[in-house]
Order: structure tokens, then sequence, then C-alpha cells
């Protein structure tokens, strides 16, 4: 059941200049206002996303001060741009100009651990690693992983609805979000979902928050789903002679009725950019690398039967790992794919495209042609199992030329997707990057309809204003 308290008069927070009214209910050193270090919190990671000055940085540590900050920003008319670690790849955490930026990673408690009903309660500022290693410590486990996890939070993970290198087997953030608190525009406190395994009360509030970028409510509090933990997993490595024996290999395990906890793919231009970077020996004679891991009670026997599907499919080497720390070592060359990319050549443009699995192969072998036309290296990582991939274009961004072919490639590689049957973004969101794209995904009646539901929330437009439509 949802509940909505009573608003305050806007006027409460006193008069005066913008800094003035955020400094009256907030900490000093809660309120930046010099100009470079506000400067230094107007991007994420995303190239090509362009981003505004922000007027002040806030960085509350309670529920109360973000509602101050929510009346001042609704008081004044002052747009606001929630952040966390910022480390997405849409530019959705991007500043506009004059905004107050609300940077909640002081806000990193986790208040709760319950193992009977298995949930987590936490602040939006947790590290996504830090959760994960205090409820292995009650023998539970939070399976959401993206990439980052050692610097990304919860609260950016649930604005984007994140996944990660399990999705295949264990399903993505929003599978686990169970319950909010979300600071609305003018500063009203609501309580989304449950505690409880199961609850159909009303409307799904909830998942409406998840994945919104920001734009509906600032998050403050997560309830979340946790599960035993599993068994160490073990990882197999197989390499092929071209994408699309890979592609083969993945189409087959699946079929086969295989419940692997990762299926991810590396080519070899990110098998290549990750030995230039962190010289873990991968074999770069591969065309693609294909890692498959199992946490049941005998990994090694699945392993020994998804390995046979890969040989079939046409691997020339399948090795499975013997232990869990050369599983994890694979794991750790797959997590540093991106960073690895980026050095290739300074810059990237990070696409994140999802097409049904069975159109996996298709997909890889267009973004080879499109890497070829336009004179670009672009490297592909993906995880497989899921069909979600990360086709990322390297180049050098003070070439003009070079950033126009780039831009060109990553909206090919879009269109691609979406004629193959899938989706412009499977975890990373939609910001600002993709706008264009995603009007083109969901159509007319569905930006219509989701600026209604926007205008339901936030009906100054003061919530992450630019993102998503």
């Amino acid at each position: 059941m949802s509940r909505i308290e009573a608003p305050r008069p806007a006027g409460t927070a006193g008069s005066g200049t913008l800094v003035d009214r955020l400094r009256a209910g907030l900490p000093t050193e809660a309120v930046l206002t010099d100009p470079d270090v506000a400067a230094s919190y107007a991007n994420d990671m995303a190239s090509f996303c362009p981003a505004g000055t922000p007027a002040v940085v806030v960085l509350p540590r309670t529920v109360e001060q973000v509602q101050h900050v929510m009346r001042t920003a609704t008081g004044l008319r002052v747009p606001v741009v929630p952040q966390g670690a910022r480390t997405g790849l849409s530019g959705g955490a991007n500043a506009s100009d004059g905004c107050i930026v609300l940077s909640l990673t002081r806000m990193r408690r986790i208040l709760e651990i319950d193992p009977v009903d298995r949930i987590a309660v936490v602040e939006p500022g947790v590290v996504n690693a830090d959760l994960s290693r205090a409820v292995h410590e009650h023998g539970l486990y939070y399976p959401p992983d993206p990439s980052s996890w050692e610097t990304c939070t919860i609260g950016g993970n649930i604005g984007t609805a994140s996944g990660g290198l399990c999705c295949v087997k264990y399903g993505v953030t929003a599978e686990y979000v169970l319950g909010l608190d979300v600071v609305l525009a003018d500063g009203r406190l609501l309580s989304t979902g449950r505690r409880t395994a199961k609850g159909v009360a009303g409307y799904d509030l909830t998942r409406l928050f998840v994945g919104s970028e920001g734009s509906l409510g600032i998050v403050v509090r997560a309830v979340l789903a946790l599960r035993p933990k599993p068994p160490e997993q073990l990882v197999l490595a197989a390499e092929f002679r071209s994408a699309a024996e890979a592609c083969d290999a993945v189409c087959r395990i699946m079929a086969g009725g295989h419940v692997p906890s990762l299926l991810e793919l590396m080519d070899r231009t990110t098998v290549k950019a990750v030995n230039d970077l962190a010289h873990m020996g991968l074999p770069e004679t591969t065309e693609a690398l294909l890692l498959a891991a199992f946490d049941t009670p005998d990994p090694a026997a699945d392993l020994a039967a998804v390995g046979a599907l890969c040989e079939a499919a046409g691997a020339t080497q399948v090795v499975p790992a013997d232990d869990a720390a050369e599983s994890e070592l694979l794991l750790q060359a797959r997590r540093l794919s991106l960073t690895a990319l980026e050095a290739v050549k300074g810059t990237t443009m990070i696409d994140d495209v999802c097409v049904p699995r069975s159109r996996l192969g298709d997909l890889l072998e267009g973004v080879e042609r499109i890497a070829d036309v336009h004179g670009l290296t672009i490297g592909v990582c993906a995880h497989a199992g899921d069909g979600n991939t990360h086709p990322t274009v390297c180049f050098d961004a003070q070439d003009p030329d070079e950033s126009r072919r780039a831009r060109e490639s990553f909206d090919e590689i879009m269109a691609l997707g979406l004629e193959l049957g899938g989706t412009i973004t499977g975890e990373h969101g939609v910001g600002v990057l993709k706008k264009e794209w995603l009007a083109r995904e969901i159509g007319p009646v569905g930006v219509d309809l989701q600026r209604q539901i926007k205008q339901v929330f936030d009906p100054l437009g003061l919530l992450n204003p630019g993102k998503l439509f």
C-alpha cells in the first residue's frame, strides 16, 4: 500500500537566495558552492552528452535533508539532478544549467539485513559491492552485479534498472526491489511496495520508479530481496574461430535447458584490449571468447556438458577453471572489458543494445560490418545469456571526422538492434544519449503516456530535466 505524507508549504524553508535557503536545513559542509567543485559533478561517464553548470551541489545524509532540498527547489522553481556514483553511461546524471546537483553518496547506511525475511534495507548511496559483502556474512546473496559494482551505488542501480554479469540466471535490479521510500518533487515522502514475499495491493509504483532515472522522485531507502548464498561458481572459457560460432554455442546452451550463473562473450578486439591493459594472458588468437559459469552443487558436471555443446558449435579449445581463484581471474578479465576498450583510443561510446538470443549472431555480424564501413575499432562484450550486448566504439575525441563516424556507427548499431527485434538499452538507461531512440522504440503514444506520468509526479518539470524524452 502506498502512503503519501501531507505537503508542507514551500515557504517554510525561509527566504533569501538559493544557497541561503538550502543552508537553512543542511549542514554547512553539505552545501558546495565552489565553481570548480560544482563543475566536477557535471557529468557521468558517457560521451557525446551535453552537460550544464550546476548552481550548487548538496550532499544530504538524511531523508529530512533531502525533503528540505526538494521543498526549496519547488519553492524557487530550481531544477534538481539526482546523482549516485556517476558511473552511468547515458548522461542520465549530467547536470543542467543552474540546477541543484543532489548527490546521495553520503546516504550510505545498510539499515537492516534480515535472514528470515531475506531482505536488506539500505540507503541509496550504499555501494553495490559493499552490500554484497555484508549480506554474504549472513549466508545471503544480492545478485545484481554491474561491471562497476565496486563503485556504483544501489540508488543508481535502481535509477537505471541495471543488470550485471549474473542476469542470465538471477535477473536484474528490478526483480529485487520490493519497496521504496521516495521523496517527491514537492518534498512529500512516498512509501511504496512491501517487505513481504508477495503483495499485489494497488498499482505497482515500486516498479514505476525502477528505471525512471531520477525523473519521478528521489529514492532515499530501498527494501531489497535477497537469496541464499549459492555455492562458489566455476567458470569455463571456450575459444571460437568466429563470433557466429560462439553465438551458436549460446543458443545450444540455452535450448538445452542449462541455467548458467553467467554466460559472457568477449570478441577478439576486447580480448586484445584487456591483455594490453592488464597483461592477463588471454588467448588473442581467438575471434570470440565465451565464458560460462555454474554455481550448482556439481558445477564441474555442468561445465562438462556445456563444454561439449561448445565443441559441437565449433570451439577450438575449451578450458574449465580448476578452482574459484582461477574462475575469479576470468571474471575480472570480463569486468575490465569496458575500461580496456576506453584505453584503445581514449574515448568510447558504449552501446547497450539487447536482442533476442536467437539474433545475437546477426547483431555481432552487423556490428563488424558497421565497423568496417566507418573505419573504426568497435569491440563487443556481451551478457550473451540474455542477449544484452555492449558494442563499444573506440575513437579519438580530438578528431572531428572520427568523432562524427563514431556517432554515426553508434546510431546504426541501435537501428540494427531495433531491426532485429531488440531494444536500445538493456541496462544502461536512456539519459541524454538515447532520447531520440526511445521515441523511435516506443512510438508517439508511448511517449505521450510517459510524459503524462511524469506530469503527475513532477508537474513543474524540476526532476532531472531533459532526460528520457
